[in-house]
């Protein structure tokens, strides 16, 4: 089905829009449903003449309207989380937990060495096509990589990501990948001992 814009005077191809009660603003831009937009797309059928149109009861117009899908949270209560380590083992003041519970004052603070990581396994098969991150500046990754894979096979390269060195969230787009496991690496850390601290992390997309 193809998509048409239309302006000015409406056409033959345009009147059964008018029949079905379509505004005539509907004939130059995108149409707006709920807050969501929205395009209109016709059938090629009404491009053809007006025997078509007017040859055709309504119930054979192909008229369809197609809203973007909107991403949500894809990290919940049940979703199982592993990190790389935990500084001096405190899994009370700088636990992965604190990566979720929406607090500016607590963080999953790593220990020192290469390549840390976080390891999400979700309780369903998902998609994924975001990712939200927040560092504390000095101990963030300059390049970070994104693998997945679905249960029972190896992981594979996703998406490679270079963040900067700052204290503000950072949103990420990502190849859209199914998966039910989502590995992080962290491997270029800005601080000499390597240690990486998250305030926050956020994968969205669809729930399948």
């Amino acid at each position: 089905m193809g998509l048409y814009c239309f302006s000015g005077v409406p056409s033959a191809a345009q009147m059964p829009l008018m029949l079905l009660g379509i505004p005539s603003t509907a004939w130059r831009s995108p149409m707006l449903l709920r807050g969501s937009p929205v395009l209109l797309r016709m059938s090629p059928m009404l491009t053809r003449g007006p025997q078509c149109c007017w040859g055709s009861p309504f119930s054979s117009l192909a008229v369809s309207l197609q809203a973007a899908m909107p991403v949500e949270p894809l990290i919940c209560s049940d979703t199982a989380t592993r990190v790389s380590s935990v500084l001096n083992r405190d899994v009370k003041q700088f636990g992965k937990k604190h990566m979720f519970d929406a607090s500016e004052e607590t963080c999953w603070n790593s220990d020192q060495g290469t390549c840390q990581w976080v390891i999400l396994d979700f309780p369903r098969c998902v998609k994924i096509s975001q990712l939200h991150i927040q560092f504390q500046g000095g101990f963030s990754s300059r390049l970070c990589t994104l693998e997945g894979c679905r249960e029972g096979e190896e992981l594979e390269r996703i998406s490679t990501l270079y963040p900067e060195d700052s204290n503000a969230m950072q949103r990420f787009q990502v190849e859209e990948t199914v998966l039910d496991k989502l590995k992080i690496t962290f491997e270029n850390s800005t601080d000499f001992f390597g240690r990486i601290v998250v305030y926050h992390l956020g994968v969205l997309g669809e729930r399948l």
